[in-house]
C-alpha cells in the first residue's frame, strides 16, 4: 500500500471511530460525573502521543485552518442554540441575558485584562486580547448546561440564561478583540483615527449589520419555510435546511462586513418567531445538533493532540495563577454582580455565574487575532488559553451533571417569567 494511501485509510478509520464514539459516549456518560469533551480531549492526547507519523496539530503553524475549523463549529452551534429557545424575544423576558451581556461580560473583560497585566506582565493590547477572548461563554462546550430541544419545555431559569448568553456574547466580544488588534498595530495608525474607526465600524456598523442581517434572513427564510404554498414549502424537506440557513446568513453578513456570529443566532430567533410551534424546528435542531457534536469531537481530538504535542510547553506559575483566577474568580464574581437583584435563588445565580464555560470560541478568537496582527510571544498566548480551556473542560465537565441534577430537584417546576 502506498504511504499516502495508508495515511488516508488510517484517517478514515479514525474518523469512523470518532463518529461512533460521538453517538455512543453521551449514553454511557449520562449518569456519570464526566462530560463527553473530557473523553475526546483525552482520546486526542493519547492518539497524538503515540509515535505515529503525521502532521502535528499546531495552532500556530496551521493558524488559518484553526481559525476556519473553529469558526465553522461555532456558527453551527449558534444556530442550534437559537433554534432551541422557545421563549419569544423581549427585553423583559430576556432580562437575565442582558445582565450577563451588559454587566457580566464587560466586567469579565476588564477583570481578565487587569489580571493579565498584573499576573502575566503583558502589554495592554495583548492583555485586552486575552480578556476579550476568554470572557464569552462558549456555545459549543456549554451544551450540557443549555435548554432542551425546541418545544420540549426544558427551559428553566439557569439553562435559558446560559443558552441565550452563549448565543450572543461570542459576537459581542468581537469589538474588543478588534480593539486589541487595533492597539497592537497602533504605531501604524494616526492618533485618534483608530478610536473613531473602532467605534463607528467595529462597534456601530458591524453589530447593527449583524442584528439587521440576521433578523432579515430569519424572516425571509422563515416565510419560505412556513408561509408559501404547501407544495413548495421547505418545511417538507429534511432538517439539513438549517445548515443552508446558517451558512447563507453568515456569508451574507460577513460580505456586508457585519458580525456573522450575531447574525446566525439572531436569524435562528427570527426564524422561530415566524412559526414558533412548528415541528420542523425540531427536525432542523436535531440535524444541527448532530453536526455540532461531530465537528466538536473532531476539534476536541485535535485539541487533545495539540496538548500531547506541546501546546502547554510555555506554561509557568503566573499562567497557572491566571488560569485559576479566570475560572474560579473573575467569571464567578462578574456573574454574581451581574445578577444582583435578579429574581432567582442564590443557588441558581451561583450556577449561572460559575458555568461560564470556555472553549472553542476562545481558540477561534486567538487564531483570528494572530492571523491579523503580530502579537508578542504567540506560543505563550496559546499555552495560557489552552490551559484555561483545559481547566474549564475538566472542572466544569466533571461537576455539571451532579450540580444541575441537584439544582433541578431544588427548583423543580420553576421557569423564567
Amino acid at each position: 500500500m502506498l504511504p499516502d494511501a495508508a495515511a488516508y485509510i488510517t484517517l478514515l478509520a479514525g474518523f469512523g471511530a470518532v463518529v461512533l464514539l460521538t453517538a455512543w459516549m453521551p449514553l454511557i456518560l449520562k449518569e456519570l460525573p464526566l462530560s463527553v469533551p473530557i473523553i475526546f480531549v483525552f482520546l486526542g492526547a493519547v492518539l497524538f502521543w503515540l509515535p505515529v507519523p503525521g502532521p502535528s496539530p499546531d495552532p500556530i503553524e496551521y493558524g488559518v485552518f484553526t481559525e476556519r475549523a473553529t469558526e465553522l463549529v461555532l456558527i453551527v452551534a449558534l444556530m442550534g442554540a437559537g433554534l432551541k429557545l422557545d421563549r419569544p424575544f423581549g427585553w423583559g423576558r430576556w432580562r437575565a441575558t442582558w445582565r450577563l451581556l451588559g454587566i457580566t461580560m464587560i466586567l469579565s473583560i476588564v477583570g481578565l485584562t487587569v489580571a493579565a497585566v498584573l499576573i502575566l506582565k503583558l502589554d495592554l493590547a495583548t492583555a485586552l486580547l486575552l480578556g476579550a477572548l476568554l470572557a464569552p461563554t462558549d456555545p459549543v462546550l456549554a451544551s450540557d448546561v443549555q435548554v432542551g430541544p425546541p418545544n420540549s419545555g426544558e427551559e428553566d431559569e439557569v439553562r435559558f440564561a446560559l443558552t441565550s448568553e452563549a448565543g450572543l456574547n461570542d459576537g459581542l466580544a468581537f469589538p474588543f478583540v478588534h480593539l486589541a488588534v487595533v492597539l497592537a498595530g497602533l504605531a501604524a495608525l494616526r492618533p485618534f483615527d483608530w478610536a473613531y474607526e473602532w467605534l463607528a465600524i467595529d462597534v456601530g456598523w458591524k453589530l447593527a449589520c449583524g442584528v439587521g442581517a440576521g433578523w432579515l434572513c430569519g424572516r425571509v427564510l422563515g416565510w419560505l419555510i412556513f408561509r408559501i404554498p404547501n407544495r413548495a414549502k421547505l418545511s417538507r424537506t429534511d432538517g439539513f435546511v438549517a445548515l443552508g440557513i446558517t451558512c447563507l446568513t453568515y456569508g451574507v453578513t460577513e460580505w456586508l462586513h457585519g458580525y456573522g456570529f450575531v447574525a446566525v443566532f439572531v436569524a435562528a430567533i427570527s426564524l422561530r418567531a415566524v412559526e414558533r410551534r412548528h415541528e420542523y424546528h425540531e427536525k432542523m435542531h436535531d440535524f444541527m445538533e448532530q453536526m455540532e457534536r461531530l465537528m466538536m469531537m473532531v476539534v476536541l481530538v485535535l485539541f487533545g493532540g495539540a496538548l500531547a504535542r506541546g501546546l502547554l510547553a510555555e506554561v509557568d506559575w503566573p499562567a497557572i495563577l491566571f488560569a485559576a483566577a479566570a475560572i474560579l474568580l473573575v467569571r464567578p464574581a462578574a456573574g454574581v454582580i451581574g445578577l444582583i437583584g435578579f429574581p432567582a435563588s442564590w443557588s441558581e445565580r451561583g450556577v449561572v455565574a460559575f458555568y461560564g464555560i470556555r472553549g472553542v470560541g476562545s481558540a477561534y478568537y486567538l487564531a483570528y487575532a494572530l492571523n491579523r496582527e503580530a502579537f508578542p510571544n504567540p506560543e505563550y498566548l496559546w499555552s495560557v488559553v489552552g490551559l484555561v480551556i483545559l481547566l474549564s473542560i475538566l472542572m466544569h465537565g466533571a461537576t455539571v451533571t451532579p450540580v444541575l441534577r441537584r439544582l433541578d430537584r431544588q427548583t423543580r417546576g420553576r421557569r423564567l417569567p
